[in-house]
């Protein structure tokens, strides 16, 4: 295959070739690879309110999670908005403007999204990966389990993320889409009207 002919044929791809990704069950994201991932969303803890022996008891149950379960990934996502690209066109908007009252409106309208960037700094949402590979049906949700409750034992206030989950993880990562609440399977899926 040439060069514009590899062109043409990763622009033909359809979005889950893009990203390897099979199908979103009701509990994992399968790869084409033969992998499943299945998360576990994890709710954070405000640190900066903990006192330091709080902090460390955190880190101690963290690396307690650790040395049981080796195969475990993380991920760590905004599960809001994210204004950088705003600030940044404010900001380079900024610099182009002479008129002394159109700046203090773009330097009103940037401190602004600071704010609101402040409000919702603890907007981040902490996943745990777990890679199934080979695992024989009857044997995952038994090992899913434990390691839900190991979790759960060490303090984290955990969740086995289900098929509307990671289709919103998929969106905040891939799109940083935070405010859509139904995400369709297919695109335009809301438009189809059963056959009476």
């Amino acid at each position: 295959m040439n060069k514009a002919e590899k062109k043409n044929a990763k622009q033909k791809q359809v979005t889950r070739q893009l990203i390897n990704t099979k199908a979103v069950t009701d509990y994992s994201l399968a790869t084409n690879r033969g992998d499943e991932l299945v998360y576990f969303i994890i709710k954070p803890t405000n640190i900066s309110v903990l006192s330091e022996e709080s902090v460390s008891a955190r880190i101690y149950a963290l690396m307690t999670v650790l040395k049981g379960i080796a195969e475990l990934e993380f991920l760590c996502l905004n599960s809001r908005e994210n204004f950088e690209d705003n600030k940044q066109f404010l900001r380079t908007r900024l610099e182009q403007e002479n008129h002394p009252a159109v700046r203090r409106l773009l330097e009103q309208d940037l401190s602004q999204l600071d704010r609101m960037q402040v409000q919702m700094a603890t907007s981040r949402e902490f996943l745990v990966v777990i890679r199934l590979r080979n695992e024989k049906q009857s044997e995952v949700f038994s090992y899913l389990n434990r390691i839900e409750k190991t979790l759960r034992e060490q303090g984290f206030s955990t969740k086995r993320a289900g098929k509307e989950d990671i289709k919103r993880i998929l969106a905040i990562y891939f799109e940083q889409n935070v405010t859509t609440e139904k995400f369709e399977d297919y695109d335009g899926e809301r438009w189809i009207v059963p056959e009476d």
